[in-house]
């Protein structure tokens, strides 16, 4: 390669024109690089790779690889005879196996309440855990409230007192056993102007490293612009930070839209890969391609403007285990990507789904990306 890299160089210095050439050659090459269609395919998912419970409801999982060789899942548990009570009774969990796709053993509680005075110290919900340099950034969705269950067993119906009181937390440790040290208010918390993007709610942060330094946090926000308790539009904002742990400025312009629709997305998962920002989302209606409720995939240039990408459909409800069967989900969702030395391993995501008594059997899967 050398010789030939040599050989190239005399040949040009010679001809200039062709030295003009050869440089406009490899410029287009690195655009071409960056412009690479990124294609997200799944495979079969081994039995290993499904976890779940009998007396615990189970859902969305995020998986990071700790110093001690082991595969540590934080997820979200509740007891399954409350029925769908995530947004009272919800805590972040620990569990770990010797590969990504498991058999997963529960190890602990790395985020249990603490009492309803505080502002997470009821429920802390939908887990994202990232290594930024030599610490453990697990970010999360807490509230608190009255602590009360609406509804029960095949029920989904929500307390609007604790759904409106979700932000936006972090807990930092040095290990991924813990101890996780929770601050004493939101990360991100609610903008105070009623006509805000996210004057009535925060949830469901993700948050990848900039290239050129800093962090960027995709979350979900609901404002105050339609009438009644649960208020809406349900949007996505943008905020960036030069620290895991924030400040974080808010960006006022909301990302992953939908002509019509009100609540077009959920659930995104951003990463940086191949030049461009990543996402993941759950598509919630159809409403960005033909597949009906959907995972499916957005990318940027600059994590401000998001466009749908050329392939966008992640998958469809459905789970393809590698004894062939395939399973239908009522959902699949919460997509998290665990990423190794830059490489996507596997897609864990939350699922369920509901028997002929109307009760909801969730898990969480690790799905093996090719």
């Amino acid at each position: 390669m050398k010789y030939h890299q040599k050989k190239i160089a005399m040949i040009t210095a010679k001809v200039p024109w062709l030295m003009t050439l050869v440089f406009s050659m490899q410029i287009s090459c690195i655009a071409q690089d960056i412009n690479t269609e990124f294609n997200l395919r799944l495979g079969e998912v081994p039995q290993t790779a499904k976890f779940s419970s009998d007396t615990m409801s189970i859902w969305g999982g995020s998986l990071v690889k700790g110093d001690d060789g082991l595969y540590h899942l934080f997820y979200s548990r509740w007891e399954k005879r409350l029925g769908w009570a995530w947004v009272t009774h919800s805590e972040i969990a620990h569990a770990i196996s010797k590969t990504p796709f498991g058999p997963f053993e529960h190890r602990d509680v790395a985020l249990p309440p603490r009492g309803a005075e505080y502002w997470d110290g009821l429920c802390t919900h939908n887990p994202t855990v990232h290594k930024f340099d030599d610490k453990y950034y697990l970010y999360y969705m807490g509230n608190t409230g009255d602590g009360a269950v609406v509804g029960g067993p095949g029920d989904q119906q929500l307390n609007s007192t604790h759904r409106n009181l979700q932000r936006i937390g972090v807990a930092v440790a040095d290990s991924p056993d813990g101890p996780w040290q929770r601050t004493e208010k939101p990360l991100i918390d609610v903008s105070p102007e009623p006509d805000s993007l996210d004057a009535l709610m925060v949830s469901n942060p993700s948050v990848a490293r900039r290239p050129n330094g800093g962090f960027l946090m995709v979350y979900k926000a609901v404002g105050k612009k339609n009438p009644g308790v649960w208020g809406g539009p349900v949007v996505h904002c943008v905020a960036t930070s030069d620290s895991p742990t924030g400040p974080f400025e808010k960006h006022d312009q909301p990302v992953f839209q939908a002509k019509g629709h009100d609540f077009p997305a959920e659930d995104p998962f951003i990463w940086f890969q191949d030049g461009k920002y990543r996402a993941i989302v759950k598509d919630m209606h159809g409403a960005f391609t033909d597949a009906g409720q959907a995972l499916v995939m957005f990318d940027s240039v600059d994590g401000f403007d998001w466009q749908l990408a050329k392939k966008p459909l992640v998958s469809t409800l459905q789970i393809k285990w590698q004894d062939g069967t395939i399973q239908k989900l009522k959902h699949l969702e919460r997509p998290q990507l665990f990423i190794d030395n830059g490489k996507p391993v596997a897609l864990v995501c939350a699922a369920d789904t509901i028997d002929e008594a109307n009760v909801i059997h969730s898990f969480n899967v690790q799905i093996p990306v090719k």
